[in-house]
């Protein structure tokens, strides 16, 4: 059995995504970890995508916009506070921050986050400036 745990939220990044925004690790189970996700306005993060893991978006704060696409399929979706979004595997997917205001998302990663060489730079529609 896993033991439960309890953390608040760390007042600093603890690593810097492969598309480069501040990630603050959060708790994680054996079958996925959560973190929250923080790009600094004006900033463009890398485009990626995941070799093995999910994810499950939740905006917290500020303003953005996601770029996803599946094959044919592809949209941009708004980055609000409320905004719920899935990344599913084999997405290829780039974020941005508001022009005035930084983007911040809690995210569940399906399964647990196995390291850096796990997110593989693709081509997006904007130029990246985080990382």
């Amino acid at each position: 059995m896993t033991d439960f745990a309890t953390m608040p939220l760390p007042a600093q990044p603890s690593v810097v995504a492969p598309d480069g925004s501040d990630v603050r690790v959060l708790l994680g189970l054996p079958g996925g970890g959560m973190a929250h996700f923080e790009l600094a306005a004006g900033r463009v993060a890398k485009a990626v995508t995941h070799r093995s893991v999910e994810e499950l978006w939740f905006v917290v704060a500020g303003r953005g916009q996601m770029w996803r696409r599946q094959g044919e399929r592809e949209e941009i979706v708004e980055l609000v506070p409320g905004v719920c979004l899935s990344i599913p595997l084999g997405t290829h997917f780039q974020f941005r921050a508001a022009a005035t205001e930084a983007v911040a998302a809690v995210a569940i990663t399906l399964p647990p986050w196995p390291g850096a060489d796990e997110a593989v730079p693709v081509a997006g529609p904007w130029p990246a400036s985080a990382g």
